[in-house]
């Protein structure tokens, strides 16, 4: 899939690649997600992997962060998984980070260090969309 930064964010203009990879019991587990092109995001760890709510395994959070309505449901479709990452890019949820750093700088320097580190990939993002 192809995700286009949301406009009035840090990712506007990116155009960035992903990977939706659908378990064989779908819909009954959710599918996973996977950045293939470079985003610094709080909720997506270092090797791309996605992690937000919608995406967990039904059922009871064993951390308590989530509630189960807001885990996995076989009544959602890959149009709200989009809705969800694309909400994920304008509104990073910091409390709990797949990457600590990318988490780390969007709380302390939002403006400064974080900002630079997402234009960078949204320039990569550009260059590399259609290759």
């Amino acid at each position: 899939v192809l995700i286009i930064g949301p406009p009035d964010t840090l990712y506007e203009g990116g155009v960035f690649k992903a990977h939706l990879t659908f378990p064989k019991d779908y819909p009954l587990r959710p599918p996973k997600m996977k950045f293939i092109t470079e985003i610094w995001h709080p909720n997506v760890d270092k090797n791309g992997d996605v992690c937000i709510s919608i995406l967990h395994e039904p059922g009871e959070d064993k951390y308590g962060y989530e509630k189960p309505e807001e885990r996995w449901l076989p009544i959602h479709t890959v149009e709200t998984i989009m809705i969800s990452v694309i909400s994920m890019l304008a509104d990073p949820n910091g409390d709990s980070p797949a990457n600590v750093d990318a988490a780390k700088e969007w709380r302390e320097d939002r403006n400064g260090e974080f900002k630079r580190k997402v234009a960078r990939c949204v320039r990569k993002s550009q260059e590399t969309a259609f290759e």
